[in-house]
């Protein structure tokens, strides 16, 4: 039986998820641990799938490790901890092509297109679904200069080698993008605060028609003083 988990790279802990898939077939969970840990050194800090092939009546197990998503490939290879949650807004790198070319190297055995440049093709439609530029554009520019053969040499042989030069221009660009992110953001923020300000202001505010009275003022007794009775005639 094949026994699918999803581990991170070199710490895979015990919990109750992965108690109740071995716990039954009674195979030994510290060994298998300590076997994935060792198997999935390499992707440490990454999400990875794991098949555990086991055969039930010896109790012995082989270990694969697939390839991770790209989606983490990607996030390690710029060091992020998560992805644009607006991807059109926000951007949390700046990639070269042979960076997204390395990546697409370790992901091609296990995507389901056949030819290399397919591969390469795909990673950076996980750029832009990330928000990750690539080559200082927006994925879809990069795209569009792959199908009109920019990038052909690299990709034909698969270049993953980066040039130092280069390599400080794009993180120089992306220096610059975060500031003006940070700044629109900044903003954004003072623009919010002041609707909210104006708000609660206009709350607290008299209703249209009422106004105040002066202060010190007192309002006018509802009673009247009685008026004295009118003298009888002798």
């Amino acid at each position: 039986m094949i026994i699918k988990l999803l581990v991170e790279g070199g710490n895979m802990t015990p919990g109750p998820a992965i108690a109740q898939q071995l716990g039954p077939i009674g195979i030994n969970l510290g060994e298998v641990i300590s076997q994935v840990n060792e198997a999935t050194q390499q992707f440490k800090g990454i999400t990875v799938p794991v098949h555990l092939e086991v055969d039930t009546a010896t109790k012995e197990f082989t270990i694969k490790v697939l390839s991770p998503p790209t989606s983490e490939l990607l996030k390690k290879e710029l060091g992020i901890e998560k992805a644009s949650g607006e991807r059109l807004k926000t951007i949390v790198g700046n990639l070269a092509i042979e960076q997204v070319i390395a990546i697409a190297k370790t992901k091609h055995a296990n995507m389901l297109s056949k030819e290399f440049p397919a591969s390469v093709k795909s990673v950076i439609g996980t750029c832009m679904a990330l928000g990750v530029l690539v080559e200082s554009k927006e994925p879809k520019d990069i795209l569009e200069e792959i199908k009109k053969g920019k990038y052909k040499e690299e990709i034909e042989a698969q270049k993953t080698e980066l040039d130092l030069a280069k390599k400080k221009k794009l993180a120089a660009h992306f220096k610059k993008i975060t500031k003006e992110q940070e700044v629109a953001k900044a903003a954004e923020e003072a623009e919010k605060a002041a609707e909210e300000a104006a708000k609660v202001a206009a709350a607290a505010a008299p209703a249209e028609g009422e106004e105040e009275a002066p202060e010190g003022e007192e309002e006018e007794s509802e009673e009247k003083p009685a008026e004295s009775a009118p003298e009888e005639k002798k």
